[in-house]
């Protein structure tokens, strides 16, 4: 799991846990520009297609957190954020999404929420989403990843909030993965990974100078540069999701609380 070291966030991520395809990298974090995209369909529909595929991609695992602390069985979470999605796109709902009013998470969780207290009053599983699926939901691994984060005493905002945060970090931790395949620095990056965690990592700087083939001085400058870059990525990740004028720096210490709180 991650780990938070709340004097040095740019350090903090457990590599072993970030199962984010490179597609789905840079959509768990949602962007402002790509909720307009998702409210508003017309001319562009790929774009608007695009948009609202990543926005399910994105936050179906914090919902479905939230659905399940609530209460809801495994099955009926997967229906009820199933139905919830298909009603968002073909409603347009996320079209009323306004960045000077807050994060978007909180107005996708609101929305949730009067969702599911509307499918109580209905006749239940059967007519949730019309039968369509807007996207793939397999509830053993959707399951396994609840039990993986923990929390499980949790009330359903904070198991929220958690989800929220473990999907900002593995989305950070991809990007900056698929940077450095990029630039053809994969073996540094798979070799230096682990210090982003908050204990620096399981090797010193001698051991991994000797497997990359440089000096240990190279390496602690590779290490600075790995989680500085990391930082970088994560306050940006972070400002993409806020309405103006909202701190970045009280945004990552809300995140990291979410990660460290138990009850």
């Amino acid at each position: 799991m991650y780990t938070a070291d709340m004097t040095s966030p740019d350090n903090v991520h457990d590599a072993s846990h970030a199962p984010l395809s490179r597609r789905g990298a840079g959509f768990a974090t949602t962007r402002w520009s790509m909720v307009a995209a998702a409210g508003v369909p017309g001319s562009d529909s790929d774009r608007h297609e695009g948009a609202l595929g990543a926005l399910c991609e994105s936050y179906w695992f914090p919902i479905y957190a939230f659905a399940r602390r609530r209460g809801a069985s495994a099955q009926d979470a997967q229906d009820l954020v199933q139905g919830f999605f298909t009603r968002l796109i073909e409603k347009g709902d996320v079209a009323n999404a306004d960045p000077e009013r807050g994060r978007f998470r909180t107005f996708l969780l609101a929305c949730f929420k009067h969702y599911s207290a509307n499918e109580r009053e209905r006749d239940g599983a059967a007519k949730r989403g019309g039968g369509q699926h807007v996207f793939a939901l397999d509830g053993i691994p959707a399951e396994e990843r609840l039990a993986n984060e923990g929390g499980g005493e949790l009330d359903p905002e904070r198991a929220f909030e958690r989800a929220w945060a473990h999907t900002l970090l593995e989305t950070v931790f991809v990007r900056l993965r698929a940077e450095y395949e990029d630039a053809g620095k994969a073996a540094v990056f798979v070799e230096l990974k682990d210090s982003l965690a908050g204990d620096g990592g399981a090797h010193t700087h001698g051991e991994r100078a000797q497997v990359l083939g440089t000096t240990e001085g190279a390496v602690k400058v590779a290490v600075h540069r790995l989680r500085q870059r990391y930082g970088e990525l994560l306050r940006r990740e972070i400002s993409d999701t806020l309405a103006t004028g909202e701190d970045v720096e009280d945004e990552l210490r809300r995140l990291f609380e979410s990660l460290a709180k138990k009850s």
